[in-house]
């Protein structure tokens, strides 16, 4: 009788199937952390503004690992070397990169825990799963953290044309229906080469780089900023903020044991134990929802309210201006909910506030996208292209916001 082999594949509605090509790596999508991945949403609250766009991080992993396996085909078939292990390294690297994500992403990157970010908290992760797997993570964690000899390698990791960006961008673009970032990641990663142990783009693939650039700036202020989702975020950061201050106070409130422990401990670099860390692995947007779910009925009424206005989204008013606000319109909206909700100095603070975003579309002074031309010359991208213009893609352009609620006839 013929044992016939059985072959791992997902079904991705962006690229077709994707293979799982190692034992390592079906293993470590096995792992309870990673398939965590599946209740994280990629895009936090953007759900609010593309209903569409419910999508998570387990999605993006998996179409990062594709894209890295297309990449490792195309270095391969240029002569460029990369080992098995090498191969290995580079696809657990990739798979793993956002595990270190909490609920809702970026929206709650310093809420959950305090000064820690993601990327610390998936080095955390992929190195108690070095452990476990007997260091066969040892060289994904090097090209990770940017240690690895062959510099190209990291690159393909974390750069400003990395893998990453070339599926979220894509992946986002899909799931939102803006058209607008809509990217060609495959045609670009069939340009990719090496030169001087560093990652350069062929001289044809320059226009690629271009729409690359172009569809992330259109993506960061038409999504990733967009004056809903980030209002909803700013929401939903007050609410953790509001339910930690009810709980200091001695007050009781109901949520998970995994979301009560965060709420109730300090955690920051200092003492984020593998003990910590398996409790974050416990959480995910479930834990968040439910307590909001729960909080609406809270006695307090700030607390109560927030929760309402995230769960039937009748959000904040949001206006985003070029210049900074002037204090004296801060406070006159302040004057005027102070008065309509009956709340103090402090608590006013929750439904009255101020901020900024910032977007820089290209930094030229980090790792630049390098263009290789014919005669072998390498120069940056903006050099080399007759359509970007460095001052307009480097610029960091800071816009200005205020949020207030809605007047009620």
């Amino acid at each position: 009788m013929i044992k016939l082999k059985k072959l791992e594949i997902f079904n991705d509605p962006i690229y077709g199937f994707i293979n799982i090509p190692t034992p390592l790596v079906f293993s470590l999508i096995a792992e309870p952390s990673f398939q965590r991945l599946r209740r994280i949403s990629q895009m936090g609250m953007s759900y609010l503004v593309y209903p569409g766009a419910h999508h998570t991080r387990f999605h993006h992993a998996l179409g990062c690992m594709h894209l890295m396996q297309q990449a490792i085909q195309i270095l391969r078939i240029k002569d460029i070397e990369i080992s098995k292990e090498e191969e290995e390294g580079l696809l657990c690297a990739i798979l793993l990169h956002d595990i270190g994500h909490g609920p809702f992403s970026h929206a709650m990157e310093h809420s959950i825990v305090e000064g820690v970010s993601h990327e610390y908290i998936s080095l955390k992760f992929m190195e108690s799963l070095n452990n476990k797997f007997e260091g066969k993570l040892t060289t994904a964690i090097a090209i990770f953290k940017g240690e690895y000899p062959k510099k190209f390698l990291n690159q393909l990791v974390s750069s400003q044309l990395d893998i990453d960006r070339l599926d979220y961008l894509k992946r986002d673009s899909f799931y939102t229906g803006v058209a607008e970032g809509n990217i060609n990641s495959e045609r670009l990663i069939t340009m990719l080469n090496v030169v001087n142990n560093e990652l350069v783009v062929e001289r044809k693939g320059i226009y690629s780089v271009e729409k690359f650039l172009m569809a992330r700036r259109f993506m960061y202020w038409q999504v990733y900023l967009h004056k809903t989702g980030l209002v909803a975020e700013q929401l939903l950061i007050s609410i953790l903020k509001r339910a930690k201050e009810l709980l200091a106070r001695g007050e009781k409130l109901a949520c998970s044991d995994a979301l009560m422990f965060f709420m109730t401990n300090k955690i920051g670099k200092d003492n984020f134990t593998e003990s910590v860390l398996n409790r974050f692995a416990s959480l995910d947007d479930v834990d968040i929802l439910s307590a909001i779910k729960q909080w609406q009925n809270s006695s307090d009424f700030t607390l109560s309210k927030l929760s309402e206005m995230i769960l039937n989204r009748e959000l904040l008013q949001i206006k985003i201006k070029s210049n900074p606000i002037s204090p004296e319109k801060l406070e006159k909206q302040r004057t005027i909910f102070m008065k309509a909700y009956n709340l103090n100095e402090q608590d006013i603070n929750y439904f009255v506030y101020s901020g900024t975003v910032q977007n820089q579309t290209y930094d030229s002074k980090k790792q630049n996208i390098k263009i290789i031309n014919d005669n072998g010359k390498v120069t940056d991208v903006v050099k080399a292209s007759d359509q970007l213009n460095l001052k307009t893609v480097s610029k960091i352009t800071t816009k200005y916001y205020i949020c207030y609620p809605k007047l009620t006839v």
